[in-house]
């Protein structure tokens, strides 16, 4: 495995590189979820490239950047266990060069609901910093974790609008949870054992809220949504932004009368000060 530190280093290995390539981007703090992606990545390509740097794009909460757990060392040795072929880990001046110009994305209202309402600007963020990466890289491939539901979305329409959708394919790879059901995250290393029991939760009450839908069609959404809230702070979390439900133009549905089908449920919360996001697809 090759770690690479710069542009230039990037582009001669790359260079070098003959057949498909397969794409993973993270903030490192990597985890089994991580991993999952790689595998994924490694089983489907020639070589497989992970990059580890933590975009201070998307976090309008720089608390919560400067939180964000660093472990270099860990994280490459993983890597290496997995099979992966190069690991990027530039440096902000790497990706941001002092002539770097971000463009501007237009993503619609996907990035005023949910995440996008909570955290403003940051899939402005996340799209600059995948895009960079795409045009250092120029993967096959690009591999993304269904956990981020609402960011695979707006990746797949950034790809659209920037004319890559033909030449790199997205692949989306399942939620990897851990034994009991938790949705794994870099961020789970901030919580307490009581605090990940407690966070169950969350799938808890995403999975008995798409029964209910599949089972019994006329139930009020609103309530739905009343209750899980009502289980999900019960429970021990400190608050929740939302529990939606959403549908295939990613539109937050308030009623069953509603034309379009629900094509998911998606909820974030905060325990222990941390804020986890889960989903499930209907």
């Amino acid at each position: 495995m090759k770690v690479i530190y710069t542009n230039e280093a990037l582009a001669l290995s790359l260079s070098n590189i003959k057949g498909d390539l397969g794409f993973v981007p993270t903030m490192g703090a990597l985890h089994d979820g991580h991993i999952s992606l790689i595998e994924r990545s490694v089983s489907e390509n020639k070589f497989t490239i992970c990059s580890i740097f933590v975009n201070q794009k998307q976090f309008n909460n720089a608390e919560d950047f400067e939180k964000y757990p660093k472990t270099i060392d860990t994280d490459l040795a993983k890597l290496e266990q997995a099979k992966c072929d190069i690991v990027f880990v530039p440096t902000n001046e790497q990706i941001y060069p002092t002539n770097f110009k971000a463009s501007y994305f237009e993503l619609g209202n996907i990035e005023n609901v949910l995440e996008g309402f909570y955290r403003p600007g940051h899939f402005q963020g996340v799209c600059i910093v995948v895009n960079r990466f795409l045009d250092l890289i120029k993967p096959n491939k690009l591999y993304l974790g269904r956990k981020d539901f609402q960011q695979c979305i707006v990746i797949q329409k950034m790809l659209a609008l920037q004319k890559l959708d033909a030449k790199i394919e997205l692949c989306i790879v399942n939620t990897k949870r851990n034994r009991y059901g938790l949705a794994l995250s870099s961020r789970n290393l901030r919580l307490s054992e009581e605090a990940k029991r407690k966070s169950l939760i969350l799938i808890t009450c995403l999975e008995n809220a798409k029964a209910t839908l599949i089972t019994n069609t006329t139930t009020d959404i609103l309530k739905i949504q009343k209750e899980s809230i009502k289980e999900i702070k019960q429970a021990g979390f400190e608050s929740v932004d939302y529990f939606d439900f959403i549908n295939e133009d990613f539109e937050v549905i308030k009623k069953n009368t509603e034309s379009k089908r629900i094509i998911a449920i998606l909820t974030a919360a905060t325990i222990d000060a941390v804020r986890l996001i889960d989903n499930i697809e209907i």
